[in-house]
């Protein structure tokens, strides 16, 4: 697919392209790059395997920016990347995506955007906001599972699922990784050391930069979020395992005076007068639920029951 910027992107020819008139979008698979990547004054010196790529990145060469791009898919964030490479000179870029997911990103922009000021540096920082365009909304349902969650805890511990703050933790560490990245892209591009942008239009790079730091900001707070939730679930279990033993131990402390009855009457010696006393088995239940009520009593004002 072959773009001109204009106004909007426009769908062109590779002869319009190579007219000059207007700086360009490119995107190529790596089968039609290697076909068409002499007509093209941009050195790539770099293996275009996507199995090679694990990173988001910019190189500076010396006629060209060339880089990587390794977008984890929002719909699955620990498994799934979008993985393609991309060069740019001062005549516009290159992707060479054997994903097709620069095809739609390039088509949306080109359906949705209008400049004023169309420039090869205001389509890069649209498409790099195309990127991150739903990360917001991302990152507000982390939070507002995690206070779900929190919810659960606090009621009962053992029915809120920490199997999820697992993998939001886990998702929240890859989208930091990823925010890391493209903070240093977006730096090298606003570093402009090869001169190939317009010294008045480096700002779009400094204002993704600034959002991307934003976002990385949130991320941070998500994920000290979730270390405070496992914090909170194992001091919720620890609590409830603490009542357990104070009970257990109420239970044991109030049958103690009662073993030693049993104990105590339970030895039959010949002589012991509550053996032929009329009264002596009714006593002893007496005494007992005495002991057992005074002891609750006890137990309720010391506020451990």
């Amino acid at each position: 697919m072959y773009f001109l910027i204009k106004s909007t992107l426009e769908e062109c020819s590779l002869e319009e392209v190579h007219k000059g008139e207007y700086q360009y979008v490119v995107v190529l698979t790596p089968e039609e790059w290697k076909k068409e990547q002499g007509s093209f004054d941009i050195g790539i010196e770099m293996d275009l395997s996507t199995e090679e790529i694990h990173n988001t990145k910019a190189e500076v060469n010396y006629d060209s920016l060339t880089g990587t791009f390794c977008i984890p898919s929002r719909r699955n964030i620990t498994e799934n990347d979008y993985r393609y490479a991309f060069a740019i000179d001062e005549k516009g870029i290159v992707f060479i995506d054997p994903t097709g997911v620069v095809n739609r990103m390039v088509k949306k922009i080109s359906l949705r955007k209008k400049w004023k000021v169309p420039c090869l540096e205001r389509f890069i920082y649209d498409f790099l906001e195309l990127i991150i365009a739903r990360d917001l909304s991302i990152l507000e349902g982390y939070e507002r599972e995690l206070d779900d969650i929190e919810g659960d805890i606090l009621d009962d511990a053992k029915t809120a699922d920490l199997g999820r703050v697992n993998e939001i933790r886990g998702d929240i560490r890859d989208l930091r990784r990823h925010y890391d990245q493209l903070i240093d892209l977006g730096q090298e591009l606003e570093e402009n050391e090869n001169n190939f942008f317009k010294p008045e239009n480096t700002r779009y790079f400094r204002l993704f930069t600034d959002r991307m730091s934003r976002l990385h900001d949130t991320a941070n707070s998500i994920r000290d979020y979730t270390v405070q939730i496992r914090d909170l679930y194992h001091t919720q279990m620890e609590i409830k395992q603490n009542r357990i033993m104070t009970l257990l131990t109420v239970v044991t402390t109030i049958f103690m005076p009662l073993t030693l009855i049993v104990g105590w009457y339970g030895m039959n010696f010949r002589y012991m007068p509550e053996l032929e006393s009329r009264w002596g088995y009714p006593i002893v239940i007496i005494i007992s639920l005495a002991i057992i009520i005074f002891s609750l009593l006890f137990f309720k004002k010391k506020k451990w029951l």
